[in-house]
């Protein structure tokens, strides 16, 4: 299993970071992990959208995958591969989890916390951990410093302004 931890300051509320992250589309431009997006539904608390994932350091075009977001307003959202029928294959493969936390600091900015966990069946684990092992903190960083920059310095704006 490889599992990756970042932690940042950001200044933004708790729910202007979480919306920025329910966003797949804003947020894909900012994660290099979100490959090309075919479509995005959101229903009240929940997004799926479906894309093909770019794992850093791993050649060649991954399976398409509908990725589950869920949002505890205030406080975080929980990403998952969407459940079978859907994802049979990186059902297989894999195990991921995902989480970003947020919560407000007494000067006015939010701590955020991004979690990113991947665990591959045996047949893939001896080749691909390794590779996320070295190149996926350094990828999680950028994204979170990419959000961190796309926050403080243009707000959030809502989509298309």
């Amino acid at each position: 299993m490889v599992q990756v931890i970042v932690e940042e300051t950001i200044r933004c509320t708790p729910e202007e970071y979480l919306e920025f992250v329910m966003d797949a589309d804003r947020y894909a431009e900012i994660d290099d992990k979100i490959g090309p997006i075919d479509w995005v539904h959101r229903i009240d608390n929940l997004v799926e959208f479906k894309f093909r994932p770019v794992l850093p350091g791993i050649p060649g075009p991954a399976p398409r995958l509908v990725s589950q977001m869920r949002l505890t307003p205030g406080r975080r959202v929980d990403v998952r591969y969407a459940p079978l029928p859907r994802n049979r294959l990186n059902h297989r493969l894999s195990r991921f989890s995902a989480s970003f936390e947020a919560k407000a600091t007494a000067d006015g900015v939010s701590k955020v916390t991004r979690m990113i966990s991947i665990e591959f069946a045996p047949l893939l684990r001896w080749l691909l951990e390794p590779i996320l092992r070295r190149r996926l903190p350094a990828d999680v960083r950028k994204e979170v410093y990419g959000a961190k920059q796309r926050l403080e310095s243009t707000g959030t704006n809502p989509p298309g302004n």
